[in-house]
Order: structure tokens, then C-alpha cells, then sequence
């Protein structure tokens, strides 16, 4: 049986992500001193976050509140399973992202680096936020902090095509939470009574059984269009206009702290506020698990027709992470299982392949599927590698994705939904079309008339090594996979 336990420790890697944009703009005027903070930050932070795993497999919830506004609303924090899954992997992703991120700034001569490293941070902040989050009014706050961060990323190049994406990027997602995401929180308070989450009983949520019945329904859908951070269609619009970011923004975007932080959201709500017997008694569950469904199919054949290489990889995200949403609604124990497992799963082999994407562009300035025909012999290690993030993407033994679409499957055939297998099939076969055609331009085809291929090499080692280790990873993760699926168990434990 879990035990709620009183500690401040999640407080730490909280600290000290708050701390980090204003130490690296300290160090603004020496860059080697700006980015060894960022370094050093992101290792302490992800070290914090693993101190906190003993005591979750040991069946403790952790708690603290910080502050109290009003009785039911607090400012409160708590570590269960599903945080530290998050925690993990945004905090881990982190310290390879840094290095990344030296590496193309760098080579790119961009501008603004200060800025930019400031609020990459700034974002992590929020991510592990939102991950430690013990009531929906701390959630809010962070989601929001998330947003806010990862504005000016988005514009970074502070052209007029940036800004505006950037601008749409801000529309699209501070528009939905305020429209939708904070009414929600307000009817749950009004009939719940508290904000916490249920986090010992994912069978109840936090609502009395006296509440009725289109209140609760409302208040779902008001939550589910409230955080278009999930890219559900139809509110996904704004993920590929944020395409206009650096590629190492995308990567923090599509695999980091951005979409994650929307699945993990609804997950949440979906476990610890509405609770697994409301949403099956109130027949949300495969309504809304048709609904992302659609949203995986669809944005496949999208994804089809994308030339532009971080177009087609931003769709392939907006695909992936209804995989995350359609696990959890399908309510059955190894369904939650494979969808959760999936923000890990999912994080390493995107992140690769943005990685691969940035790559790419800092050595051969290269963006379209049309130009890599023969690039791949010149970067043998940059498209090997987003080879094998491609293995993983479509699931394929023994990539971590193949894990994470096993236990979707299993969960789907448990419950007698015959139809979501099918889904899950076919959109393996779009993320073959779609991604296994790169692998082959590269190694391949010869190259294209007009683009010169033989002053292309590696990128710098900066940016080589981490989408080395994250492809690794992404192996590492499917044969060994026990350490997410042990925290995620601890849900039900």
C-alpha cells in the first residue's frame, strides 16, 4: 500500500532550475562560464531528480505544500511514479541538450545566446513543474510558466516569419488555457471542493459521486481542449508553426518539456481527477480515445506530404503523442502503462531525430527530404543514428518503442477494442513511409544536381555526441525498460 510522506525534497530540483537563468545571464559576458553553469545545473538537477526514486519504489508519495490561498486551493507539490517518469526524462534530456545546444548556437554564430540558454532553462523549470505538481492550481501555474518560457524561443530569429509563429504559438496555447483549461479548474473546485490530486486510487477521482453527470462531462472537455500542449487536433496548429524556432528549440518543444508537459497533463486529469471508473461510467473513454486515433492517422498522412524535414518530424510528434493520450483513456492497466511508458519512449527517439535534423543543417545547411539524396555517406554517423531513432519510432524490436506499442496493443486487446490495434499498425507502417525513405536518400541515392555534397562532414562533436547517446538510449531503453515500467507500476501499487 502507498503512504503519503511529508519532505521537501522535490523542492531541490526545483531550486535549482529557478536559479539557472539568472546565473547563465551573469555570466552573459563570458560564454564558457555561462555554459558550464548550464551544464553543471542540468547534472545537479537531473541527480536531485534520481534521489528522489528510492522512496517511490518503497510505495511513499511525497508531499509538500509551500502555501495555502484558500482552503482547498494550495500551492502544493508531490512525487509519485508518474512525476518521476517526467522528472526523469526531461531532467536527463537536459544535460545532452546542453551540449547540443553549444554546438549549433555556436556553429551558427546565432545571436541572443544568453537569452536563448536563459529560457531554455526557464523551461526545464516549468517542465519539472508541472511533473511535480500535486493539484491542478500548481499544474496551471507551471503549464503556464512553460509557455511563457518558450515564447521567446520560438521567436528566436526575430524574423517576421518567427514572430508570427511565435505569436501563434502564444495565441494558440495561452487562448485554450484561459479559455478552457481555467474554467475547468474552476468547476472542479466548485463541485470537488479541493484541487488535489486523488494520487493513492486511480479507480476514484477527487469528484463526490453526488455530482452530476454533464457537469463532469463538460468539465473533461473543457480540460482536453484546454491543453493543446497534447497537440490534439484540432488544436495542434500551433506545433508546426513553431517549427520557425532553432532546431534545438524544436527538440525541447517535440521531446522535452512542451508536449510532454500536455500529455502529462492530461493523464493527470484523466487518472487523478476524473479517475478510471468515472470515465468509463460517464462513457469518455473511447470517445476520446477515437478522437486521438484520428488524430494519429491523420497527421501521419500529413506527415506523408512534408518535405521540409522538421515539418515532417513535427507532424510525426503531433501523431506520437496521441499514442500517450489513446493508452491512458483506454483505462486498462497495461494500456496506462504503454502510453505513459511512451513519454519516455517517444522523448529519446524524437529528440534524436531533431537532434539529426539540426545536425544536418549546421553541416550541409540542407532542410528538404529532397535535397539528403547521398548526404547520409558524408554524416554516416548523424543519419545512422536517426536510423535508429527511426526503428524505435516505428516500432520495431528491440527499440523502446516497440516496448511502449506492446503494452498499447496488449491493453487494447484486453478491453476487446480490436479497432485501436489496427491504428496502432497502420500508423507503423505511415512512420516506416515516412521516415525509413530519409535513411535511404541518404545512403543510397546519388546526390541531387546542383547541391554539393563534397565539403559535407559530421557536425561538431558537440552535436554528434548527444544524438549518439540518445539514439543509444533508445535501444538501451527497449531492452532494458524495467526501471519506467517499475515507477509506472507504482501507481497501482
Amino acid at each position: 500500500m502507498k503512504e503519503f510522506v511529508v519532505s521537501a525534497q522535490m523542492v531541490i530540483p526545483l531550486i535549482l532550475t529557478g536559479i539557472a537563468p539568472l546565473l547563465i545571464v551573469l555570466m552573459r559576458k563570458d560564454p564558457n562560464k555561462r555554459e558550464m553553469v548550464s551544464f553543471i545545473i542540468a547534472i545537479l538537477t537531473f541527480l536531485s531528480v534520481i534521489s528522489l526514486v528510492p522512496p517511490v519504489l518503497n510505495h511513499k508519495v511525497l508531499i509538500y505544500k509551500i502555501s495555502e490561498l484558500i482552503p482547498g486551493i494550495s500551492f502544493k507539490l508531490a512525487v509519485d511514479g508518474m512525476s518521476l517518469l517526467f522528472a526523469i526524462v526531461s531532467s536527463f534530456l537536459w544535460i545532452f541538450a546542453t551540449s547540443y545546444n553549444i554546438g549549433y548556437m555556436r556553429s551558427l554564430k546565432e545571436h541572443a545566446q544568453t537569452r536563448f540558454f536563459a529560457f531554455f532553462a526557464l523551461a526545464i523549470f516549468g517542465a519539472l513543474g508541472v511533473a511535480f505538481s500535486g493539484n491542478i492550481f500548481t499544474m496551471y501555474f507551471f503549464y503556464e510558466v512553460i509557455t511563457v518560457a518558450t515564447f521567446p524561443l520560438v521567436g528566436h530569429e526575430q524574423t517576421e516569419t518567427a514572430l508570427e509563429g511565435a505569436k501563434k504559438y502564444l495565441i494558440y496555447l495561452m487562448g485554450t488555457s484561459k479559455l478552457f483549461l481555467l474554467p475547468a479548474m474552476i468547476l472542479t473546485y466548485v463541485y470537488a471542493g479541493t484541487l488535489d490530486f486523488n494520487l493513492m486510487d486511480l479507480a476514484h477521482g477527487i469528484f463526490p459521486t453526488t455530482t452530476p453527470h454533464w457537469i463532469m462531462v463538460l468539465t473533461y472537455a473543457l480540460y482536453i481542449a484546454g491543453i493543446a500542449k497534447a497537440a490534439i487536433m484540432p488544436l495542434h496548429n500551433w506545433l508546426p508553426s513553431a517549427m520557425v524556432a532553432p532546431t534545438p528549440v524544436s527538440a525541447l518543444l517535440h521531446a522535452v518539456a512542451v508536449v510532454k508537459a500536455g500529455v502529462f497533463s492530461i493523464a493527470r486529469v484523466v487518472l487523478c481527477v476524473m479517475g478510471t471508473n468515472a470515465m468509463h461510467r460517464l462513457h469518455l473513454d473511447i470517445p476520446t480515445a477515437y478522437l486521438a486515433s484520428f488524430t494519429i492517422l491523420v497527421a501521419s498522412i500529413i506527415a506523408l506530404t512534408k518535405d521540409d524535414l522538421k515539418a515532417r518530424i513535427a507532424y510525426s510528434t503531433i501523431s506520437q503523442l496521441s499514442y500517450i493520450v489513446l493508452g491512458v483513456v483506454l483505462l486498462a492497466p497495461a494500456a496506462i502503462q504503454g502510453g505513459l511508458f511512451h513519454i519516455a519512449a517517444h522523448a529519446f527517439s524524437k529528440i534524436t531525430l531533431f537532434f539529426a535534423a539540426g545536425a544536418i543543417y549546421v553541416a550541409a545547411h540542407l532542410k528538404k527530404v529532397s535535397q539528403l539524396s547521398g548526404v547520409g555517406r558524408k554524416m554516416p554517423i548523424t543519419f545512422g543514428m536517426f536510423g535508429l531513432a527511426t526503428i524505435s519510432m516505428i516500432g520495431l524490436p528491440p527499440a523502446v518503442g516497440f516496448v511502449s506499442k506492446w503494452y498499447l496493443i496488449e491493453g487494447a486487446l484486453n478491453i476487446h477494442q480490436v479497432i485501436f490495434m489496427v491504428v496502432l499498425l497502420i500508423s507503423a507502417l505511415f512512420n516506416a513511409a515516412y521516415f525509413v525513405p530519409i535513411v535511404y536518400k541518404g545512403f543510397f541515392e546519388k546526390p541531387k544536381p546542383g547541391i554539393d555534397v563534397e565539403h559535407i562532414s559530421e557536425a561538431p562533436l558537440t552535436m554528434v555526441i548527444p544524438l549518439t547517446v540518445t539514439a543509444i538510449m533508445s535501444l538501451l531503453l527497449g531492452i532494458y525498460p524495467y526501471f519506467f515500467l517499475n515507477l509506472i507500476q507504482t501507481l497501482w501499487r
